[in-house]
């Protein structure tokens, strides 16, 4: 088992973890990774504490977890902050979303209360259903206005600086827990080169210009990686893929892979290895948190229905099987593919998804079937905040800067460069081994495993 020169930086000193976003998934996310420093609780569901790849081969393989391969960040290093329009500190906030009980809050009250959110750079129009007042302003005769998008990026690096300074972090990662923002077509003229899109932001071009782009352009040129945990389209442009290559950063994203789409991706390689096929698709939630309530929006939906509908076309090819997947919708060229999300507030953050699948085996003879699961988005969400964070901050410690597919894994609509006719990964075990092989490779062995 030969082992090359590891060039990973070591993780030393704090990482300050920065979220957008102070709701459900944030308060989640940051209360049960204190609950594990203190050994009250497991983090389960996370694959950088728990997974073990195979490194070698024969009799000199070995199953090392993560840590044991490339230097991991520390959970006890772990320095929280974040950003939301609403004022309450990580404990009344997680009180609030009422995901966890009160016993799994308690015992790290005294740090969640430390956690208070800084002011977010907002703008209603991209979340209408969202009437928070911590929110940036800019003073103009006298009068308190939402700033201007450059102003915004100003804002965000001078947050990101002092908390930095302030917490004696070595190191910053910037992740998108907040919500699904208005769709944003991309537009080549303001997003595909990175002067027309700093161009836009200094002219204030509120169109074409989300909040979330403002924050993923401060973390990047403040030296912080930057994670898309929505559907939003902020560093899914090429002129944000010259930015992350000019300041030699990762991103990742975007949306996180928990309930549905995570049943999705794992199970069409089911129908397609095993060469049936498929006539329809047609998969609905019910969801009642924050979350639930701006996907209510038609067009914050939009958003979020662009990123559930690319799982299944990049799996079940229609182009490839056109005997197997290529009828059932209207102009009968592929199979019909619907999802849709309803707003149902009793459920809170407990989603229920269910999923009816309409199948043909031989001699083209129907089956259906059908798949409820009755999730926690927050409980699913939260590992993958994790891993993300210390697998991008260990991204950039070995020098790997750009999108990030090897993150794919916690991905729902990877990122993929569209403008040269890439085409994303979303078959879930592809994915893992663009995993595993990019660990192995971080932990200076060969990357020995292939996608088919």
């Amino acid at each position: 088992m030969e082992q090359k020169m590891n060039s990973v930086k070591p993780a030393e000193g704090k990482l300050g973890i920065l979220v957008v976003g102070n709701g459900a998934v944030a308060t989640t996310f940051m209360t049960g990774v204190l609950m594990t420093r203190k050994g009250l609780g497991k983090p389960v569901g996370s694959m950088t504490q728990y997974d073990k790849i195979r490194i070698g081969k024969g009799a000199d393989k070995k199953y090392l977890p993560y840590k044991d391969i490339v230097p991991i960040a520390d959970l006890n290093d772990i320095v929280f902050g974040c950003w939301d329009v609403y004022p309450q500190n990580a404990y009344q906030a997680a009180m609030y979303a009422e995901v966890l009980k009160e016993k799994d809050i308690e015992p790290v009250r005294d740090e969640l209360e430390k956690i208070v959110p800084m002011k977010a750079a907002f703008d209603k129009n991209y979340a209408k259903r969202l009437d928070g007042d911590n929110v940036k302003c800019s003073m103009v005769n006298g009068q308190c206005q939402m700033p201007t998008r450059w102003e915004m990026v100003e804002m965000l690096k001078k947050d990101i600086s002092d908390f930095k300074q302030k917490n004696g972090c070595a190191r910053i990662v910037v992740l998108w827990a907040a919500s699904t923002e208005i769709y944003v077509p991309v537009d080549e003229q303001v997003h595909y080169k990175l002067s027309d899109l700093e161009a836009a932001m200094k002219a204030d071009d509120r169109e074409h210009i989300a909040p979330s782009m403002c924050y993923a352009y401060a973390a990047l040129t403040e030296g912080a990686p930057f994670i898309m945990g929505a559907p939003n389209t902020t560093v899914d442009i090429p002129a944000m893929w010259e930015l992350a290559e000019k300041t030699k950063m990762p991103i990742a994203g975007k949306d996180f892979k928990t309930g549905q789409t995570l049943v999705k991706s794992g199970f069409a390689p089911i129908i397609g290895t095993r060469c049936l096929g498929l006539s329809g698709w047609f998969s609905t939630n019910i969801l009642g948190n924050r979350d639930g309530l701006v996907l209510d929006e038609p067009a914050n939906f939009r958003t979020k229905e662009v990123s559930k509908l690319s799982t299944l076309e990049t799996i079940l090819k229609p182009d490839v099987q056109p005997d197997l997947y290529g009828h059932g919708n209207d102009e009968d060229t592929q199979y019909y593919h619907k999802v849709r999300i309803n707003y149902y507030p009793p459920r809170n953050d407990n989603k229920e998804g269910w999923d009816n699948i309409d199948i043909f085996g031989w001699l083209g003879y129907p089956m259906q079937i059908k798949i409820n699961f009755l999730c926690r988005d927050s409980i699913l969400a939260a590992p993958l905040c994790l891993d993300l964070c210390l697998l991008s901050d260990l991204a950039a410690r070995a020098g790997r800067y750009g999108t990030q597919r090897f993150l794919s894994f916690f991905l729902k609509s990877p990122m993929h460069d569209y403008t040269q006719g890439e085409e994303a990964v979303n078959n879930l075990y592809q994915q893992y081994t663009m995993l595993k092989n990019a660990i192995r490779e971080m932990g200076g062995y060969e990357a020995d495993e292939e996608i088919d």
